[in-house]
Formats: structure tokens, sequence, C-alpha cells
């Protein structure tokens, strides 16, 4: 792949990439515990939402790029009519562990984009408009999948623990004191509050 920057394709690995470390970021320094609190009563957790986007990449960076998964658990997983088993992780598997899985799938998919370009034909087998496609669709959904689900995480972290901003170096948050966002969130509650009582 072009790996000349400001190329399209530099551009979209930057950008996945970005949504990747924030994924990472959100989710280290987290209790077994806390990892796995379902936090939305579709069961949204930490651990089951880095689980997912593990899975997520190895089948569309792998399956549909028509590249061997040298990985039993992965392979199985992506052998189950089940749409909820990947954002279910095996009770006896830590953080650290679905952490190294996550960064696993991040590098299979890194070295698959070495060896072709944005043109490479895809076949996404539950697709059904766009099912024979290219890489270059294929990273275009990936970074859009996986900004989805680091905002589920941004919400779902700050609920846990407290934790905000985007990842360590740039949090793009405002340096707000406790006392200026205890404000903020007491006018935004009583404008809620207001448009209740019809005001």
């Amino acid at each position: 792949m072009d790996s000349t920057p400001n190329s399209t394709a530099a551009r979209l690995r930057e950008y996945l990439n970005d949504a990747r470390q924030a994924v990472i970021f959100k989710s280290e320094q987290l209790s077994e515990e806390l990892a796995r609190q379902p936090m939305t009563p579709t069961g949204t957790h930490i651990l089951g939402v880095v689980h997912h986007l593990a899975i997520t990449e190895y089948g569309y960076f792998g399956l549909c790029l028509n590249r061997q998964v040298d990985a039993p658990y992965v392979q199985q997983l992506l052998e189950i009519d089940d749409p909820q088993a990947d954002f279910i992780p095996p009770a006896d598997f830590s953080v650290a562990q679905v952490l190294d899985l996550y960064r696993s799938a991040i590098s299979f998919a890194e070295a698959g984009f070495d060896e072709r370009d944005l043109s490479s034909p895809a076949e996404v087998p539950w697709w059904v408009k766009h099912r024979h496609t290219t890489l270059e669709h294929l990273l275009v959904h990936m970074i859009a999948e996986t900004s989805r689900h680091a905002g589920h995480l941004d919400i779902v972290r700050e609920l846990l623990d407290g934790k905000v901003g985007l990842r360590p170096e740039a949090l793009n948050l405002p340096d707000y004191t406790t006392d200026q966002w205890e404000e903020q969130q007491s006018r935004l509650q009583q404008t809620a509050e207001q448009k209740r009582d019809g005001a």
C-alpha cells in the first residue's frame, strides 16, 4: 500500500490508528471487575467492546481479504452464527489478554495493508449491497466502526471511574476545574428540567 505522506492510504491508516489508540486508552488501567461491568440494558461493557473490535479486525482484514487467520480461538468465533458472541469475552480472559488480542488483530491487519493496494478486492459475506468491494472500502468502514465504539467507551469509562479525554497526549477537553464541570452539569440539568415542565 502506498505509504507516501498525505496519500489516501496513509491518511486512512492514520485515522484508523487514531481510533484504535483511543480504544486502548479507554480500556487500560481498569480492574477486572470494572472492565466487565455492564453499563447499559444491552450489556455494553469495556472488555466486550474491545473483544468485538479485535474479532472484527480479523474478520474484515483476514476473512474478507482471503487471508489465513492462524488463531484457532479467533477462527472459531468467526464461524459462530451468533451476533453477540464476540461481545462476550470468556470469563477466564483477563483485561490484559483481551487487549493483547486487540493489539494482535491490529498487527495482523497492518501486515495485510503492507501487502495490498487500496484497490485490492475484498468480499464481505454478510454485506448485501456491497458484498464485492475493495480494501479501501473496508478501511473506511473500520474507521467508522472503531470510532463509533470508541465513543461508547468514552461514555462507559467516564461513568465507571471518571476517566475522560481522547488520548494521553491530547485529551481534547477544556481545562476546567471540578467546580466548572459541576456548574456546567447543573446548568444542563436545569435546562432539561425546564423543558420537561414545558418552559
